[in-house]
């Protein structure tokens, strides 16, 4: 059994440059697990404390810590200031409305009213398929063409496609 003695106080820690380093590369490591984006600035951080610790290997508990909190801050804030506004999404992926709007398909299956449901085919699938149920206050023929108006649930809103002749 150990008894607590003075070597064991806590006012008598002293951390080791590869100890910021371990601790740094647990952060970073630990993004994998938890993709929030913002752990990995506390672990760099921390790697950057553990490389001035290496250069200055006198520097006081205090100070590593107070480095390591200014540290993390300004690479969080330095993050969410200048490089995420950059790598924006601007893609329509995931937003279904504004992605599939616009697009041009051939009717498969006629509409004859606004009550029956018609069939349309795109060139390209949008938003993962071929083709769609749709439903259009025009009438539509099979063979006609016609533009994406709306969505609602899995069913497009259409309306016939002005030819250009």
């Amino acid at each position: 059994m150990q008894v607590y003695t003075s070597d064991m106080d806590p006012g008598n820690l002293k951390l080791l440059w590869w100890h910021w380093l371990a601790f740094g590369l647990v952060l970073v490591g630990l993004e994998l697990v938890v993709p929030s984006f913002t752990i990995v600035w506390f672990g760099i951080a921390a790697c950057l404390v553990g490389g001035l610790l290496l250069l200055v290997p006198s520097m006081p508990l205090a100070l590593q810590i107070f480095i390591w909190a200014a540290a993390s801050a300004a690479c969080t804030w330095f993050w969410f200031r200048y490089f995420k506004p950059k790598m924006a999404d601007r893609t329509t992926s995931g937003m279904s409305h504004e992605a599939i709007v616009g697009e041009t398909g051939m009717m498969l299956r006629g509409v004859s009213s606004s009550l029956d449901r018609g069939r349309i085919r795109f060139a390209v699938p949008v938003l993962g398929a071929e083709e769609w149920d749709c439903i259009s206050h025009d009438t539509l023929r099979a063979g006609d063409y016609a533009r994406v108006t709306g969505i609602e649930g899995h069913v497009l809103t259409v309306k016939r496609k002005p030819s250009h002749t």
